[in-house]
C-alpha cells in the first residue's frame, strides 16, 4: 500500500495511508502509532492517529522534516499491524427512546422498521472504534449495519446532552460532554466517557470494540445517581497536584513587603471571553483533548519572562475587551499581546514592561486599542488545577482552568506562590511588541491537503487579500474574499488538524484554525500557518486584512528556530540590560 507524507506546517507531519475507511489500513495507521510511541525519538510531541492517517507533531529545533520522514519510515519498516494488542470490549449500558433519545421515531421511520427493532439492530452489533476526535472522549466506531444509515439533522442542536447516543450517517457514537452536534439522537447513557483527572481521559480507545446494552429508565436514573458527574454536570474535578514551583529570573528592582506569600485577584467585570491559559497541553490529542493554551502564545510567553515566570506559566488572555481585577495582595504584572486601553486607580498603566500592583488596588482593561488578544502575567503565575499535565482551559471540554469556563464577576484567583520579588518597571525591546501592517503577509507551508486544490484555487489563495469576519474565537478565524476552488469537493474522510491549519470548506473561504480548534476534521486544508506568524491571525480582529505566502519547510523551520533562540534569550538579555543600567539592588 503507499505511503504519503504530507507537510502540516514547519512542526507537523501527516502520514497517509490510501484514500478509504477500512479496517485494514486503521490498523496499519494504529500500528505504526504504537511503534514511534514505543521507539521515544527524540523531539516527537505527539502522535494522533485517525481513520487512515497519522498526525505527528515534533520539535523542528530538535529535527528537520527531512529527518523525520526518515525515522518513520525506519519505524513503519519494523512495525506489523498483525500482532497490534488484543482489543478490549467496552460495554455502554443506554436507555432508548423518550426524553432521552427524541430521534428514534425519526430513525424508525427511515428504515421503516419499528422503535423496537431499531434499538435491537444497534445493541446486537459490535463497533470497532477508528479514532476518538470531534471533542474530549468521542470515539468514531463503525460497523452501523446498513438499515440504520440515518442522514443528519438539516441544522446541528446547539445543544446535546451529555451521553447521547447518536446516529450520523454511517456511523455511530456516544457525546462524552454537552456540545452541539448534527447526529440523530436515539438514547443515552450515564457512563463517564471522558474524565480530565486520568493520565488516559478515556475508556474506550481505538481498536477496541463496543457494544450498547439496553437499560431501563429506573435503571438508567439509579445508576446515573450514583455515576460521577452524571445527568450532564461538569466532569468530575481533579484535586490540584500541587502548586508548581514558579521560580522567579533572579534580580532586583522594588521589594513589595508580602510578594513572597501567596496572592490572590478578585474578577470584578470578566470582560467578554477571560480565560485561564498556559502554553497549552501536549500528548492528549489522541484521546480528542484538544491542546488549549494561548492564542498569541508568542505574547504569553513575553508577559512570563517581564514578571520572572517560567514561560509556560498560566496566565489570563482576554478578547476585545478586557476584565475588571481587584489585587488582594501586592503582585508584580505585565500586559502584552494586542493594546488595551488599561488604568490601575485610574492611572495609564504601561504595556510589556512589569510594574507593582497593590493589595486592594483595581486594573481596569478596557476596549482594544490595537490588536485583539491581550495577556495578563502575575508573578507566581495563575494558581489552578494542573489537569492533564496544563492548567489552560478548554472550553469545549468544561476543564482545566478556573472550573472549565471563562472567568464570572466575582471569581476569586489564586496567584503561586513568589519566592522572589520578581522584575518591576522591566521593559521588552521595541521588537515584541505588537504591530502589524494592512494587510498583513502571513507565511505558510502549502498542504497536507493542497492537491485538492485547482491551480486556480492555489493562485487565489496566495495572491488575494482576505479580511476578517465578525465569526472569530478561540477555535478559529473565518475570513471573507475570493473562492478558493477545489479539484472535488471539500470533503475528505476527517484526519489531523495541525495548529495553524487553513481549512477551506464547501463556501471556498478560508478558515484559519487557533488554539480550541478540534483535534479532528473532515474539511480540505489547503496550507499551514507557520508558527511564528500565528501571532498576526490571533491579534487580527474582524475587518483586518491578511494575504498568505507560501514558504519552504526550510525556511520555516528556521524561522522557528530563530523565534524560540530569541525567546530563550530574553530573560538573560533583560537580566543584563538592567545589571548594565544600575537598577540591580545590592
Amino acid at each position: 500500500m503507499s505511503v504519503r507524507y504530507l507537510l502540516a506546517g514547519e512542526r507537523g507531519l501527516v502520514v497517509e495511508f490510501g484514500n478509504a475507511v477500512s479496517l485494514e489500513i486503521n490498523s496499519q495507521v494504529r500500528a505504526l502509532a504504537l511503534g514511534i510511541e514505543a521507539a521515544r525519538i527524540p523531539g516527537i510531541i505527539e502522535v494522533v492517529p485517525t481513520y487512515r492517517s497519522l498526525g505527528i507533531q515534533y520539535d523542528p529545533a530538535v529535527m528537520s522534516f527531512d529527518d523525520l520522514v526518515s525515522r518513520v519510515g525506519e519505524v513503519l519498516a519494523r512495525v506489523d499491524s498483525a500482532i497490534l494488542p488484543p482489543p478490549k470490549r467496552v460495554e455502554i449500558p443506554a436507555v432508548y427512546g423518550g426524553t432521552y433519545g427524541p430521534d428514534l421515531p425519526f430513525v424508525a421511520q427511515h428504515a421503516r422498521l419499528s422503535e423496537a427493532e431499531v434499538v435491537r439492530l444497534h445493541s446486537e452489533m459490535e463497533y470497532p472504534v477508528y479514532m476518538i476526535g470531534f471533542t474530549a472522549g468521542f470515539a468514531y466506531m463503525g460497523g452501523l449495519p446498513e438499515r440504520l444509515h440515518t442522514p443528519r439533522l438539516t441544522s446541528p442542536r446547539t445543544r446535546v446532552p451529555r451521553g447521547s447516543v447518536g446516529i450520523g450517517g454511517a456511523q455511530t457514537g456516544a457525546y462524552p460532554a454537552e456540545t452541539p452536534g448534527g447526529w440523530r439522537i436515539i438514547g443515552r447513557t450515564y457512563l463517564d466517557l471522558f474524565d480530565p483527572s486520568k493520565e488516559v481521559p478515556t475508556p474506550i480507545q481505538p481498536g477496541d470494540t463496543v457494544r450498547f446494552v439496553p437499560i431501563t429508565e429506573e435503571e438508567y436514573l439509579s445508576a446515573g445517581r450514583r455515576a460521577p458527574g452524571a445527568e450532564g454536570g461538569e466532569p468530575r474535578a481533579a484535586h490540584p497536584e500541587g502548586t508548581r514551583e514558579m521560580p522567579s529570573v533572579t534580580a532586583g528592582g522594588a521589594r513589595p513587603s508580602n510578594l513572597g506569600a501567596q496572592g490572590s485577584i478578585e474578577v470584578l467585570h470578566p470582560g467578554l471571553l477571560t480565560t485561564v491559559q498556559d502554553r497549552g497541553r501536549a500528548g492528549y490529542q489522541k484521546f480528542g483533548v484538544t491542546a488549549s493554551g494561548g492564542v498569541d502564545t508568542v505574547a504569553l510567553q513575553v508577559a512570563n519572562i517581564l514578571v520572572g515566570n517560567p514561560r509556560d506559566a498560566a496566565a489570563l488572555e482576554f478578547a476585545a475587551l478586557g476584565p475588571s481585577l481587584r489585587f488582594l495582595s501586592d503582585a508584580v504584572v505585565a500586559l502584552t499581546g494586542g493594546e488595551f486601553a488599561a488604568r490601575l486607580e485610574g492611572r495609564p498603566v504601561p504595556w510589556y514592561e512589569s510594574f507593582l500592583v497593590r493589595a486592594g488596588q483595581v486594573l481596569e482593561i478596557q476596549g482594544i486599542v490595537r490588536g485583539f488578544r491581550g495577556y495578563l502575567a502575575i508573578g507566581g503565575g495563575i494558581d489552578v488545577p494542573v489537569l492533564l499535565r496544563s492548567r489552560s482551559t478548554c472550553l469545549a471540554a468544561k476543564f482545566g482552568g478556573y472550573r472549565g469556563r471563562r472567568l464570572a464577576a466575582g471569581d476569586v484567583l489564586a496567584a503561586g506562590s513568589c519566592p522572589t520579588p520578581g522584575l518591576v518597571g522591566c521593559a521588552a525591546p521595541p521588537r515584541w511588541h505588537f504591530h502589524r501592517e494592512d494587510p498583513a503577509t502571513v507565511r505558510v507551508l502549502m498542504g497536507p491537503q493542497d492537491d485538492a486544490f485547482t491551480d486556480e484555487g492555489q493562485h487565489t489563495f496566495l495572491s488575494a487579500v482576505y479580511r476578517v469576519t465578525p465569526d472569530v474565537d478561540r477555535m478559529g478565524c473565518r475570513l471573507d474574499g475570493p473562492a478558493i476552488t477545489h479539484r472535488s469537493g471539500a470533503d475528505i474522510i476527517s484526519d489531523w488538524i495541525p495548529l495553524g491549519g487553513v481549512q477551506v470548506p464547501g463556501s471556498g473561504k478560508p478558515i484559519v484554525l487557533l488554539a480550541d480548534r478540534q483535534t479532528t476534521g473532515g474539511y480540505t486544508k489547503i496550507a499551514t500557518v507557520i508558527g511564528p506568524d500565528l501571532g498576526l491571525v490571533a491579534q487580527s480582529q474582524p475587518g483586518d486584512a491578511l494575504r498568505f505566502q507560501a514558504v519552504s519547510v526550510t525556511q520555516a523551520q528556521e524561522a522557528a528556530r530563530e523565534l524560540e533562540t530569541a525567546l530563550a534569550e530574553l530573560p538573560g538579555r533583560l537580566f543584563s540590560d538592567r545589571l548594565w543600567a544600575g537598577h540591580i539592588e545590592s
